[in-house]
């Protein structure tokens, strides 16, 4: 699992008051898992600082870390490849694009296909 470095005080440096209490901002808290028929994922292929290897990206899911780690190891398993879930997108080892976009079609999600 990737660090995530948050400043948990946003936006106050230091307060003199005995009685100031922080608030946290809304974005820390992680945001439900919307249903399968309402995520709009995108399927592409990436090159980028892998050494010339390729990997197939499955971005734009909506959701609990749980969820998105179960996708993915549903995506791996049905690929029988390696891969990794981070920084909210699924990276899954060598060039899977047209069978991830069918995996999930068929369990119900709404796919786009990305690149050419």
């Amino acid at each position: 699992m990737s660090k995530n470095k948050k400043q948990s005080y946003e936006g106050v440096v230091y307060s003199t008051d005995d009685s100031f209490s922080y608030q946290l901002a809304d974005f820390f808290q992680e945001a439900d898992t919307l249903s399968v028929n309402q995520q709009n994922l995108k399927v592409q292929l990436d090159r980028k600082m892998r050494k010339g290897k390729v990997v197939t990206l499955v971005t734009g899911f909506v959701g609990k870390v749980e969820d998105l780690e179960n996708l993915g190891k549903l995506l791996k398993t049905k690929c029988g490849v390696g891969g990794t879930v981070k920084d909210g997108e699924i990276i899954i080892q060598g060039e899977f694009k047209q069978k991830i976009y069918d995996l999930l079609l068929k369990e119900g999600y709404r796919v786009k296909l990305v690149g050419g």
